[in-house]
């Protein structure tokens, strides 16, 4: 699962670098991808997750252990 995002599944994308002079060359966008380390109190355990900026402001927002458990129902092991 390489350049994956684990809660929201964002992936590298396709595009073009255009210079200056206007030529078009294939690059990949990146996921701003972050391994963290997240303390799951319900549990009473540490969780390493690979999440991108985007989905550590959902694990704010929603909480963790809620994030967790819509996880483990689309069947990721963590």
């Amino acid at each position: 699962m390489a350049r994956v995002c684990q809660v929201t599944g964002k992936i590298p994308i396709g595009g073009n670098k255009v210079s200056h002079s206007n030529i078009k060359t294939k690059r990949r966008f990146l996921p701003n991808l972050q391994t963290k380390k997240f303390f799951l109190a319900e549990e009473d355990k540490w969780v390493t997750l690979k999440v991108s900026a985007d989905a550590i402001r959902t694990i704010n927002k929603n909480g963790l252990y809620s994030v967790v458990k819509q996880l483990r129902a689309q069947g990721e092991k963590i």
